[in-house]
């Protein structure tokens, strides 16, 4: 009889063993699938792509050679040495190589470029395909680090991880942007945010976190835009003012950030991206940040309520021109633009205890203070024309109480996109979703 133990030991090695283990002049064994062949006079470059990069192999005619295309994935033995001309410092002569599998076609665009140059849609289209390529892989790594810097961030700073329904029986925001789903001939949609769960476990755990898609059914085609993305969310308890809120996610940033220098200085450096510094960022009102930024670059303030694409370019610029931050906290919104859960500011009931936070002059971030009493939630309700009778199950933590709490959403592909200087936040997106991509 066998028994499963759950070992898991394996004589194959990655890179990241071979740069900590250094067996130079040693024979060891590696797996990976064939990324790029150059023919040369008497000998062959082949590198073998590998989850952690890739290897430049020799073969030198030592051995008998099968036939292999490019992605054929393989398990070869070789002697390994220190190279600083090839990719991470590290050459291996092979000895052996065995073809595990093989494709059945060749493929449609040569993904070991440095850059493919294809248009979105051929790049999207053939995703299964175009993923494999360096760069490509190098965004999706970076977006693995940013997601680790903020949970690792939040659970040491005593923040518990939820998961929340994405079928709910209410919008969280309101408005026409929802997908609207026959749930067994009742109706449901699928929700804009985790937003009302967030707050109800404010009254259970104080302070939780969530990582998590949220669709939105707007009919934009823009280069900002999807109707399905990933939300970093957390949520707060026992704030002093949303201010909190706003220190909680520079806290955050600088640990995403220390995160990718220390483990994800590669793939930074494929993308050739130098991380902006986060020590501290500029905070202004809205109104405030609204008129430098006309003033300066001599755009008329045409919405008072809101900040259209072009004025956030230029509050970025503005803020980066002044003070050399990447990053712009704009607070004060109006209530107008605000969902029926943001607090207003006490002191001007026209503008709400909230910021965004624009980063290269592109939105990433909305947060703020939220309602805490019933009363006042009611009220703020039915001043958005919406019936409280529909949000009776949310309505039960400010009923039964909750304390003074506020939180944010940040949407991990637009973070990408700005972080990196992607022109779309389709390629920060490994499936994206928008109003006409429904495949891959």
């Amino acid at each position: 009889m066998d028994h499963v133990t759950g070992k898991t030991d394996s004589t194959e090695l990655e890179i990241g063993d071979i740069l900590a283990q250094k067996p130079y002049g040693r024979v060891i064994t590696m797996h990976g699938a064939i990324h790029d062949i150059k023919e040369m006079s008497g000998f062959s470059f082949i590198t073998l792509r590998k989850k952690d990069g890739v290897v430049q192999c020799i073969y030198g005619g030592d051995f008998d050679l099968p036939p292999i295309t490019e992605e054929c994935t393989v398990l070869v033995t070789g002697i390994p040495k220190e190279e600083a001309r090839a990719r991470n410092g590290l050459e291996l002569t092979l000895t052996g190589l065995r073809v595990l599998t093989r494709p059945k076609a060749s493929l449609p665009v040569k993904i070991s470029k440095a850059k493919m140059n294809l248009n979105v849609n051929t790049t999207l289209d053939l995703r299964a395909v175009t993923l494999r390529n360096l760069r490509e892989r190098a965004v999706f790594k970076i977006q693995e680090g940013l997601t680790r810097g903020f949970r690792d961030y939040l659970e040491k700073a005593g923040f518990t991880e939820i998961h929340t329904p994405k079928i709910v029986s209410a919008g969280a925001e309101g408005g026409s942007n929802i997908f609207r789903l026959d749930y067994f001939g009742r109706k449901a949609f699928l929700t804009q945010s985790p937003q009302f769960y967030k707050q109800i476990m404010v009254g259970v755990y104080e302070r939780v976190f969530e990582t998590a898609p949220v669709f939105r059914a707007e009919k934009h085609a823009t280069a900002r835009h999807l109707n399905e993305y990933t939300s970093l969310d957390f949520e707060m308890g026992y704030i002093h003012s949303f201010y909190d809120v706003m220190e909680m996610e520079t806290g955050i940033l600088q640990s995403m950030f220390d995160l990718l220098n220390r483990e994800y200085g590669r793939y930074l450096a494929v993308l050739k991206i130098e991380l902006p510094d986060v020590s501290n960022i500029p905070c202004i009102r809205f109104d405030e940040a609204k008129r430098l930024a006309s003033e300066k670059y001599g755009r008329p303030i045409r919405d008072p309520n809101d900040l259209e694409p072009e004025e956030e370019q230029n509050i970025g610029r503005y803020f980066k021109e002044e003070t050399g931050s990447s990053f712009v906290f704009v607070t004060h919104y109006p209530g107008k633009k605000r969902p029926f859960y943001a607090k207003d500011d006490p002191t001007d009931p026209k503008r709400t205890l909230s910021f965004d936070l624009l980063l290269n002059g592109m939105e990433v971030t909305t947060g703020g203070e939220r309602i805490s009493d019933y009363d006042e939630q009611v009220a703020k309700l039915r001043a958005k024309g919406l019936d409280p009778a529909d949000f009776e199950s949310y309505l039960m933590l400010h009923k039964y109480g909750v304390p003074p709490h506020g939180g944010l959403g940040l949407g991990l592909e637009r973070l990408t996109m700005a972080l990196l200087g992607l022109d779309n936040v389709r390629f920060a997106t490994l499936f994206p979703r928008d109003l006409n991509r429904l495949e891959p």
